[in-house]
């Protein structure tokens, strides 16, 4: 083995944008026991590099270790290629879980249920995600000869589920995230579909449906379809296909999900099918996986591959062929949380080769997203890269041996190969803020959009490096106009920015859904695994079109699809109710408010952050109500502040109480929380119960630990949450965690600020 020096590679600065800094710093970088940074870029890199690299001499105890550290760390350093976030994390650290993915099996039986959802904590707690099929618990109502009684189906472990992620943190660092799916002849199917009806419902889960064959001819027929019950594999039933297709329809039109997946095209293309049929994805749906089995992924930075007006395949060769002995080598070097998904992950040897920075590579080449230009170009260039990952796994069997399963694969016949698979194309929320590339397959989200939390109150924009920069060399930058299209969201409509540049500079809701379906269909041609890619909708789409997407990415030979339409997901619209005869209400006269009120203020856990809640009187009962909503600013503080100001006119005005809590209690948003007293369900569920608090306590004044005098001030708090930790807010429009805008895609909702993601 090699002795040569490397530790100078710590000397070799990495160039990270801001945003990339602040997400290593805060979820990436190895921190000492009191919380503080002890570590550099340089050196995540090089940690990573060094204990990658260690599994060579597993099959050389003369290789060249040094050698290999300087190939990894310089792959990753230049930021060409980033492994999934747990290699990032752990790699060289003491927990050393390195895989993003598993898939775990659940069989009809209590034992194997609550088996499962353990080893679901260990994996949580390790980092990973997990996916599951339920298609083979008995339906709900069913027999269950051992206790005489019935059974309470699939949907209801699925909660059991859901409760048991949001206990867990994984691993301080990654929140839990699993995948529930259901094939489409489960009897249990329709409750299965309306599962997420609420979005408060199972939000530590995505969900899908396990599409077969045999429905979609009957769905093409309009004929009925059987339902099989799993415990005997007898017909329970039938149900018509279009009813039931439509019902998905309804649901994902309305806020994205179920989403479904072609689980016959998966097991078509499984590479092992005599080991084992594939039930399951991981939660964003791009890895199929065997029972017990996992992936570690990694994805190449297209942007950091042009050369010319054309890509640099040379370049591309070149790391391709590093990124496959780097991820082989992660299978090695994991500590699998689970020995049996050790063995199960040792022996096919997957690995999920993909890439990010596609928009940024068709905006350096003037290529307009979505035309057959960039279509072709994706096909060329996952033919490459599939066939050169391939040569290079054959390479390594070569040296190393092919994956123990070889014998029982769609391989046996050619030359052996060390990776059952070796494609995926993978959402890349932080690992592409880290990398400042633009997200998968994605189109760019938007070209110039303000930030909403900025030092002295001072405007600024995050503008499309690309764009910003033709603008000033085309004449056309200005401060206004940045600002209009920060309104707008779009460059189509602006005579002054010339056409050319206007057809290229394209955003994910000046694509047609078509569009990205032929974008995901290019790519899957060419992927061993799957594509994960969000088919992005109007506000103002209909079913019918959504119905079309759902259509077409079958025929095109998808093995799933994902859709949002823009805004199903926001906070809910507080609605006012008309009188029951319809007959106009009469403007109350309303009170002056007094100089001096008395009240209290409470801490209220919501969703979207600490919500401080006043609730003031004067001498005539409750007056009003202030909120302050932490530090999320923006869209979610507007409304928190414009309800409560609605409410203290509503109290001056002579409206009764209890009639503004029944308004306004209840009303739901996409991520609730617990709290010590129960659910809090959105910010306006947690004004009406703090209402009601205040008006509960306020007969038994000594609960109070001290009342406050207020003058459109806050002091005193008391909490009435035991919850110390920050929450979630699925598809707010906002940030939790430092207030700047989310965008939806892949499957998830992620923070190009500080890195914040979360997976429906």
């Amino acid at each position: 083995m090699s002795t040569g020096k490397v530790e100078n590679l710590l000397d070799e600065k990495v160039r990270l944008e801001k945003n990339a800094l602040t997400v290593l710093q805060k979820r990436y970088l190895r921190k000492d026991e009191k919380g503080n940074i002890a570590e550099t870029p340089e050196g995540l890199f090089f940690r990573v590099a060094s204990n990658i690299a260690q599994a060579d001499i597993n099959y050389d105890k003369n290789a060249d270790i040094n050698a290999t550290i300087k190939e990894f760390h310089l792959m990753m350093a230049n930021l060409d290629f980033l492994p999934n976030s747990p290699t990032l994390m752990n790699a060289g650290r003491h927990l050393q879980q390195l895989s993003a993915c598993f898939v775990l099996p659940i069989e009809d039986s209590m034992d194997s249920i609550f088996e499962t959802l353990k080893n679901t904590a260990l994996i949580h707690k390790s980092g990973g995600g997990t996916g599951f099929s339920f298609s083979r618990l008995r339906p709900n109502k069913d027999v269950v000869k051992s206790t005489t009684g019935v059974s309470s189906g699939p949907v209801s472990f699925m909660q059991v589920f859901n409760s048991a992620t949001e206990a867990i943190k994984q691993g301080g660092t990654r929140r839990g995230a699993n995948m529930g799916m259901l094939r489409i002849d489960h009897p249990d199917i329709l409750e299965f579909i309306s599962a997420k009806d609420k979005n408060d419902s199972l939000n530590n889960f995505n969900i899908s449906v396990a599409i077969t064959k045999e429905f979609m001819e009957a769905l093409e027929n309009n004929t009925d379809y059987n339902l099989y019950n799993p415990r005997n594999g007898k017909v329970s039933g039938t149900l018509n296909a279009r009813a039931v297709f439509d019902k998905i329809i309804e649901q994902a039109w309305k806020n994205g999900e179920p989403g479904v997946v072609f689980i016959d095209n998966i097991n078509d293309k499984n590479p092992t099918p005599k080991i084992g049929e594939i039930e399951s994805t991981n939660p964003c749906g791009e890895q199929p996986l065997l029972p017990y089995e996992s992936c570690n992924l990694g994805s190449i930075n297209l942007g950091h591959f042009i050369k010319g007006e054309d890509v640099d395949w040379g370049k591309l060769e070149k790391t391709v062929k590093t990124a496959v002995h780097f991820l082989d080598n992660v299978i090695d070097m994991n500590n699998y949380p689970i020995g049996k998904i050790g063995e199960v992950t040792r022996a096919n040897r997957k690995i999920g080769l993909g890439i990010m920075g596609w928009a940024d590579m068709l905006l350096s080449l003037g290529i307009p997203y979505g035309s057959q230009e960039s279509l072709n170009l994706a096909e060329k260039l996952m033919k490459f890269i599939q066939d050169k990952s391939h040569e290079f796994s054959q390479e390594l069997a070569i040296k190393r041996g092919a994956f123990v399963n070889f014998k029982n694969s769609i391989y046996a016949a050619g030359k052996p190969i060390r990776n059952a698979t070796t494609t995926t194309i993978a959402p890349t929320g932080t690992i592409g803020i880290i990398a400042s590339a633009s997200g998968g397959i994605e189109p760019i989200f938007a070209l110039v959009y303000k930030r909403s939390q900025c030092l002295d109150n001072e405007e600024m924009y995050e503008i499309n490096p690309y764009f910003e920069k033709l603008a000033k060399e085309k004449g056309f930058y200005s401060k206004e106009l940045m600002d209009k299209i920060a309104q707008k969201g779009s460059i189509q409509k602006f005579s002054e920015i010339p056409e050319a540049i206007r057809k290229i500079f394209v955003t994910s809701h000046d694509i047609s859904p078509e569009s990205h379906v032929r974008m995901q269909a290019a790519f899957q041609k060419f992927t061993d695994n799957a594509v994960s890619k969000t088919v992005n909708f109007p506000n103002s789409a209909t079913k019918e079109d959504v119905k079309k997407v759902y259509v077409l990415s079958y025929k095109m030979g998808c093995k799933g699809v994902t859709v949002y339409r823009d805004g199903s997901r926001d906070i809910q619209v507080l609605n006012i109710a008309s009188n029951n005869e319809g007959q106009q209400v009469k403007e109350a006269k309303t009170r002056v408010r007094p100089n001096r009120t008395v009240g209290f203020t409470f801490l209220m856990h919501t969703g979207c952050g600490k919500m401080y809640v006043t609730v003031n009187e004067d001498d005539d009962g409750i007056c009003e109500v202030f909120t302050q909503l932490g530090k999320s600013g923006g869209c979610t503080s507007s409304q928190a502040e414009a309800i409560s100001r609605l409410i203290s006119l509503a109290l001056r005005s002579g409206v009764d109480q209890k009639a503004i809590i029944k308004q306004i209690k209840g009303i739901r948003c996409p991520s609730p929380t617990l709290a010590a007293g129960g659910a809090i369900l959105s910010c306006a569920d947690a004004v009406a119960k703090a209402l009601e608090m205040y008006t509960k306590e306020k007969m038994s004044p000594d609960l109070f630990t001290q009342k406050t005098i207020s003058d459109s001030s806050f002091s005193e708090e008391k909490q009435y949450s035991s919850h110390p930790d920050k929450n979630v807010t699925g598809a707010c429009p906002q940030c939790p965690e430092c207030g700047e805008m989310l965008t939806f895609a892949e499957g998830c909702v992620v923070c190009r600020e500080c890195g914040y993601s979360k997976c429906f």
